[in-house]
């Protein structure tokens, strides 16, 4: 098991990330809580996710879930035994627990989430030695603009609110 809290060589990550913020800046677009993720496969992303809880009406269409499920379309298979999932935010537990589930070896994050964050934060569901699947964790890519998107965010949610 691997946790980082920045790899050396987080350039490599960069790219990936970057197309997940681009998710997130999708769903702060549409007045979704901004967070993205791209599953990526042999250096290829085969799954695209932005929150859609609000758009959807659906407590499951978190960024992570959506972009597993395409990637899972795409390798016709519900194991992602060869996949890296990149997510501007530390999974929730729904999410991570999936991630276990489809046998994914790397969640690769940028911010962690202090109320519910199941990768290390609050809870450690990705690398529970209880569970038959362990994740290795890289957090910390790209945090900064993660964080500055959902600061953004919940600056504009209050000022509406007054």
């Amino acid at each position: 098991m691997c946790y980082n809290s920045i790899v050396q060589g987080e350039e490599e990550h960069q790219p990936y990330m970057r197309e997940a913020l681009a998710e997130a800046q999708v769903a702060y677009e549409r007045g979704e809580i901004p967070v993205g993720a791209v599953a990526v496969h042999r250096g290829h992303i085969i799954g695209r996710g932005h929150n859609r809880r609000e758009e959807l009406a659906d407590p499951s269409a978190h960024a992570e879930m959506i972009a597993l499920r395409e990637a899972a379309q795409v390798l016709g298979g519900w194991r992602l035994s060869d996949v890296t999932l990149y997510c501007t935010m530390e999974p929730c537990p729904m999410c991570a627990g999936t991630m276990v589930l489809a046998r994914l070896p790397r969640l690769v994050y940028g911010v962690e989430d202090p109320k519910s964050g199941a990768a290390g934060s609050v809870f450690d569901i990705v690398r529970s030695p209880r569970l038959n699947h362990q994740v290795q964790v890289t957090r910390g890519v790209l945090a900064e603009e993660s964080r500055d998107l959902l600061d953004l965010f919940f600056s504009d949610l209050r000022r509406r609110a007054k």
